[in-house]
């Protein structure tokens, strides 16, 4: 069973990396049991207290204005920007991505995100709910097996400037997968397919920071 910690800490057992979770709202359980099963110590984070003590932090799939108001309403934003900035790997999927994109081509008025990937990233980008698919995507930094990604109203990144570097695009050349330093962002849900190579990948990461 998932272990979910929010708060101190004091809070996080065994000695796997402390990986924090933005829980503001959209699928972060999804992301916990994910990563609880390959050995991190989950930490939820709802506010800027729940940042000491953390190696990394995921942002997920969900509604990317949300998760910025919720974030500025319990005065996370600032806090998280500052530590990103600092260098916090963080790992974005789907509304994660938009959050960590330097620039937003369609965003609503007064949307912000944290930043630190040089990529313009359009919402919504493959239409509604309903219009959601799955394919297969080589990205060789993960292995010859080709990874299974499903698209739910997800973004695309339109431009990627010369600090981040592209780790996967669809047959039709549109960019879904971008890294810069420790940071990493993908269109997609690795979380919800039982892919969990991406998890592993940004695991690595965190460890290597620490």
């Amino acid at each position: 069973m998932t272990s979910l910690h929010a708060g101190a800490p004091g809070q996080d057992a065994g000695d796997g990396p402390v990986v924090g979770i933005l829980a503001l709202q959209g699928d972060f359980r999804e992301h916990a049991r994910v990563l609880d099963g390959l050995g991190a110590r989950v930490r939820l984070v709802r506010r800027p207290e729940d940042l000491d003590g953390i190696g990394g932090i995921v942002l997920p799939g969900g509604e990317s204005s949300v998760m910025d108001k919720l974030a500025r309403t319990f005065g996370l934003f600032e806090p998280l920007r500052e530590r990103l900035r600092a260098g916090l790997p963080a790992y974005g999927t789907c509304a994660g991505l938009i959050l960590l994109a330097d620039e937003i081509e369609d965003g609503i008025a007064g949307q912000q995100t944290f930043g630190g990937l040089d990529v313009v990233v359009r919402r919504n980008a493959f239409g509604a709910q309903n219009q959601s698919f799955e394919t297969d995507l080589d990205i060789p930094e993960l292995g010859e097996t080709p990874v299974h990604a499903v698209f739910i109203r997800g973004p695309v990144v339109e431009s990627v400037g010369p600090d981040a570097r592209v780790l996967a695009a669809l047959d039709d050349g549109r960019v879904v997968a971008v890294e810069q330093g420790n940071l990493l962002g993908t269109a997609f849900h690795p979380e919800i397919t039982g892919e969990h190579r991406f998890h592993e990948y940004f695991l690595d990461t965190v460890r290597a920071a620490a």
